[in-house]
């Protein structure tokens, strides 16, 4: 036994697969290690990407990839020459002349995508083209002709596979190769029962066979068309990006899918480029054209370089471009069509679970080829003892043998659990349904499962822990602190005492220093588009506009630097009207990283500038960042200089207007979410960009930071050996003034030192390679750029970490409702087949006939699947540690369930068969008792798949009926049975009962609930690696303590 066992575990590491990212060799090893013991390949490996399909795709793209290199990058003269002599026409439709355009989608087209300059000088460059497709630059296109636009230059949708009917799930379900060999066998029978027994009588039992054979592949083909609906919601919601567009005169999002030549898009940092276009004007802006053509190199997008294709991703600045060409017409449209011929990967729990499968499947054939011997063994024993011996064969002789043959069919149907990995499929399908109802788009299968192992989650504040919902709580300006959330405060600064020079000074600043817009929407009122902390400080500015009269100058812009999280600045040089139409530079970010800059600052309300170190004027802005910050605000600095007329942003010398400190509150909830990780096992990290005063206050208010925690920053961090790195980082609670390389950092450490499953969440550009390199990468839905959603395995779309706790709790019960169904099928599998082989090997025949057998298969895998696989979780699953990695799947426990309970219903119905007729007093009725025992059979299951859906409680009855899909496949398993036996048992090989044996069938599958019960109460040892689990938790007590 000790050898099997060796020998099962050394085989399953075959099916040891990693949640992210898999090898091709590995998922080779996996599906060579199936080999050919799979009842019907279609439907088992339907969730399993087709790897020769995949290669080929992938040898598509590449070729894609390098004819876009070729265009794009190959500059030569003598190409150039050579596309001037093939230059082709494209004349103008009617259609496009009729509606007022004077140029051709296929001209549009290959302008943009052959990077084509000269064509576009000779179109006038972009205002020509503007012209041409019937557009103005400034206002955008008119609403009501998006349809007529769409019908001449066609819609930004791209070539998708059409999706699956219910007719190719049922073909998919009539592949069973053990159901065709029945069927024949069902037409064999009927050939032969009428022409020995007459019609009908001789059809019924062939006949029964394929009845029931239709309403299994009807039900399972149901199951499957249903989860093939729910994948398809997914992959509609996982296509809802939104990009904000110039229409009608007015700034407004819109979905990519409803983009049409000509509009105007505005592009900003981690957007993804949503059709081909030309830049319209933008500064500092810089697109990824890797996933395009390959090459890693940024390439600056500007006037000299007009040209912007779909499927590029904004790595720096912003813009605006005119769309020229959509959907199929583009080569991310044709690059999108080989992507999506892949497949998804197959999740760790569906390959580890196929292992289970081939291993029972083995097993299952060898009873099956055993029954059958023993069977045949018997049968031409007693043959050859009759008259005529072994020569002479008749009719029934036969049917006797097609019977046999059929029963060890049967079993193999059984016997091969083909709806084990395919119950991970159904159990994601309904987590992730279940999930986006809360918000939370689960873009992988695997990451559904896989958080449900989270033992750390590293944080952002903003807009996960906080509201994202900020405003400019007290400022620093003028010499003093002033709280302006108040009306009172508000006054106070704006008085009649502040200056006309320094209020426009400060204004702007505030509004042209900003990388967010105030637009005007079309009822008039104003809005203001841009991050949530822009839109703190704009409002501000707003405020102090109408409080004051006195408005911002336009000013033109000479240069801008965009905000990203490594230099965290963001610096603006305008020709300023406030001082006389000279350069002059803007600098806000980071409190502390702009007052390194700042050699002066502006000390009283008329605008009196001295140096930061004259009467400690430094110490009092350091003390005003520090006192903000501890008050849980976040801090950013205003500093401006002038310049000279080469417009470049200064290194240094800045001359510092004022301090902001902006609250974000709390979201409600989040000191709960969090208390439930500790208690889950799960600890929680905030990895923030924010001053450290700051992030410990919010640490603190949301329990995250601890006595015993430590909190470090990020340029601390980066300077540590990986030494140092192993000894603090189990301590680290929260990590403030962090790069997007610190984060990184810190989760490859995490995975590799200390074995973490981390989940990680991001909302920025440079957040993707963390969320890539992440178990689990979980990007904001609101906040998260277009990359970073990319790059996630699952999109929080209300940025709330409350969201997560119910990934997490969702992927714990996806987990735990597996190991239910397959302690149920386990044990349903060693009954039946036990049952099968001893009455063949002492009888002669089976008791449960291929009837009654095909139906105990559709109760345990799909409707069993469905009841078990589909429960919601509870709220006691987030009070246990979380499945470490490389845990067995099978546990103790299950070992323990299923032998007690295999026991039981082995005994109960050997007794019934060997002693039945003389217990129960039924005068030698062999139908009677194969009724009964097959009745009680089924009742045992019925009672035992209520029993399995507690592992380790005794009281398996609570929250049963907030599951309607648990009540109803029981409820509809027993309605059935009834009508199995007492209305059906012409086909099914079945007799009345009487209400008597009713009543005893299911006392005795009751009793499975007695049964186990007592086997819950017997300990089990945890094993000592259990002990030395480096997050302090231990796994959660067994026996009669947990109920």
């Amino acid at each position: 036994m000790a050898y099997l066992k060796k020998k099962s575990m050394e085989f399953l590491k075959t099916f040891d697969v990693p949640s992210k990212n898999p090898s091709e060799d590995a998922q080779r090893r996996w599906r060579e290690a199936v080999g050919t013991l799979v009842k019907n390949r279609r439907r088992r490996f339907r969730m399993v990407p087709d790897l020769d399909k995949r290669s080929q795709a992938e040898t598509q793209r590449r070729n894609i990839q390098e004819k876009l290199r070729v265009a794009l990058y190959v500059q030569k003269a003598a190409l150039q020459f050579i596309d001037a002599a093939r230059r082709t026409e494209h004349p103008l439709p009617e259609l496009a002349r009729q509606c007022g355009f004077s140029i051709s989608a296929e001209e549009l087209a290959s302008l943009v995508r052959g990077k084509d300059s000269k064509s576009l000088r000779l179109h006038k460059g972009v205002d020509g083209l503007a012209r041409k497709v019937n557009v103005s630059l400034a206002d955008g296109i008119k609403s009501d002709d998006v349809g007529l636009r769409t019908e001449v230059y066609g819609a930004n949708q791209y070539a998708e596979k059409p999706p699956r009917t219910f007719w190719m799930f049922l073909w998919d379900a009539c592949q069973d190769m053990t159901l065709m060999l029945l069927a024949f066998c069902a037409v064999v029978s009927v050939a032969i029962g009428v022409a020995t027994e007459g019609f009908p009588g001789g059809m019924y039992d062939g006949v029964g066979i394929m009845l029931t054979i239709f309403l299994v592949v009807a039900i399972t083909a149901a199951s499957d068309y249903k989860q093939s609906l729910q994948f398809r919601d997914l992959d509609r919601e996982k296509k809802k990006i939104e990009i904000q567009v110039t229409r009608d005169r007015f700034r407004q999002k819109v979905s990519i899918y409803d983009i049409v030549v000509g509009d105007i898009v505005h592009l900003s940092i981690g957007d993804q480029v949503p059709a081909d276009g030309l830049f319209v004007d933008g500064y500092s802006f810089v697109v990824d054209e890797s996933s395009l053509s390959g090459e890693s190199e940024p390439v600056h997008v500007s006037t000299t370089n007009r040209f912007l294709l779909g499927g590029t991703k904004v790595q720096d600045g912003s813009a605006r471009m005119l769309v020229t060409a959509v959907g199929m017409r583009t080569e991310w449209g044709n690059l999108m069509e080989t992507l999506s011929q892949g497949g998804e990967d197959e999740t760790p729990l569906q390959v580890k679970l196929n292992g289970v499968a081939t291993i029972i499947g083995k097993i299952g054939l060898a009873f099956a080829v055993l029954t059958f011997t023993v069977l045949m063994a018997r049968f031409l024993y007693g043959k050859a003892g009759s008259p005529g011996g072994l020569l002479e064969w008749g009719m029934e002789d036969a049917l006797s043998v097609l019977n046999f043959f059929a029963v060890a069919v049967t079993i193999i149907v059984v016997a091969v659990p083909e709806g084990l990995p395919l119950a991970v499929t159904l159990s994601l399908a309904f987590a992730m349904k279940k999930l986006m109802q809360e918000r939370a788009l689960v873009r992988h299968l695997s990451a559904c499962e896989t958080m449900g192992s989270a033992s750390c989650i590293c944080t952002d504040k903003t807009g996960t822990l906080t509201t994202n919902h900020m405003v400019v709580e007290k400022v620093w300006a003028a010499g003093g602190a002033t709280t302006v959330s108040t009306a009172k405060g508000f006054e106070e600064l704006t008085s009649s005492a502040l200056s006309e020079g320094f209020a426009k000074l400060l204004l702007e600043g505030v509004f042209q220093c900003s990388g967010s817009e105030v637009v005007r929407g079309k009822d008039g009122t104003t809005t203001v588009m841009g991050t949530p902390t822009e839109t703190a400080i704009l409002e501000f500015g707003l405020g102090v506009e109408k409080r004051t009269c006195i408005e911002h100058a336009a000013a033109a812009k000479l240069r801008v630097e965009p905000f990203n999280s490594v230099k965290k600045t963001m610096g603006v040089v305008v020709t300023s009207p406030s001082a006389g139409g000279r350069p002059r530079a803007y600098l806000k970010g980071a409190s502390e990283v702009v007052l390194r800059k700042c050699s002066n600052v502006v000390v009283d309300r008329h605008g009196s500038i001295v140096s930061l170190t004259e009467k400690n004027y430094g110490k009092q802005v350091a003390g005003a960042i520090d006192t903000f910050a501890c008050e849980a605000l976040r801090t950013l600095c205003l500093a401006y200089q002038d310049v000279g007329g080469e417009g470049e942003l200064p290194a240094d010398g800045y001359t510092l207007i004022a301090v902001f400190g902006i609250k974000d509150p709390l979201r409600p909830g989040v000191r709960e979410a969090v208390a439930t990780c500790h208690a889950a096992g799960i600890n929680v990290r905030m990895v923030t960009g924010d001053n450290i005063s700051t992030a410990k206050a919010i640490a603190r208010e949301c329990g995250i930071l601890t006595e015993e925690g430590v909190a470090i920053e990020g340029p601390d961090f980066r300077q540590m050996s990986p030494d140092q790195m192993r000894a603090i980082i189990p301590k680290i609670q929260v990590m403030a003034r962090s790069l997007p390389l610190d984060k990184h950092t810190l989760v490859t450490n995490l995975r590799g030192m200390f074995n973490e499953v981390v989940a990680v969440t991001g909302d920025g550009t440079n957040d993707a390679p963390a969320l890539h390199e992440a178990d689990i990468g979980l990007a904001m839905g609101i906040a998260g750029t277009e990359v970073a959603k990319e790059n996630a395995d699952v999109i929080i779309m209300d940025d709330n970490f409350s969201t997560i706790i119910n990934v997490a709790k969702w992927g714990r019960s996806v987990y735990i409702n597996i190991q239910k169904f397959v302690q149920f099928q386990l044990t349903v599998n060693v009954v039946a087949l036990m049952v099968n082989f001893v009455s063949a090997a002492f009888t002669g025949s089976a008791p449960l006939t291929i009837v009654q057998l095909l139906w105990v298969n559709l109760i345990m895998d799909t409707l069993g699947a469905l009841a078990l696989a589909t429960e919601p979780p509870s709220d006691a699953m987030m009070r246990r540690p979380p499945v470490g990695r490389g845990d067995n799947f099978i546990t103790k426990v299950m070992w323990r369930n299923i032998t007690g309970q295999s026991i039981y219903q082995l005994l109960v119905l050997g007794i019934l068969l060997f002693r039945g007729d003389s217990l129960l007093q039924m005068n030698n009725n062999d139908d009677l008792l194969n009724t009964f025992v097959f009745n009680t059979f089924v009742f045992c299951q019925v009672f035992n798949e209520v029993n399995s859906r507690e592992m380790e409680k005794i009281n398996v009855f609570s929250g049963m009926f907030s599951s309607w899909v648990f009540s109803a496949v029981v409820t509809a398993t027993v309605v059935f049975q009834v009508i199995l036996v007492e209305l059906l048992g012409t086909f099914a090989g079945t007799v009345h009962l009487s209400g008597w044996l009713w009543l005893m069938s299911v006392l005795i599958g009751s009793f499975s609930l007695v049964v186990g019960a007592l086997i819950k109460c017997i300990p089990i040892s945890s094993g000592d690696a259990s002990s030395d689990r480096h997050d302090g938790y231990q796994p959660i007590p067994t026996g009669p303590s947990a109920v």
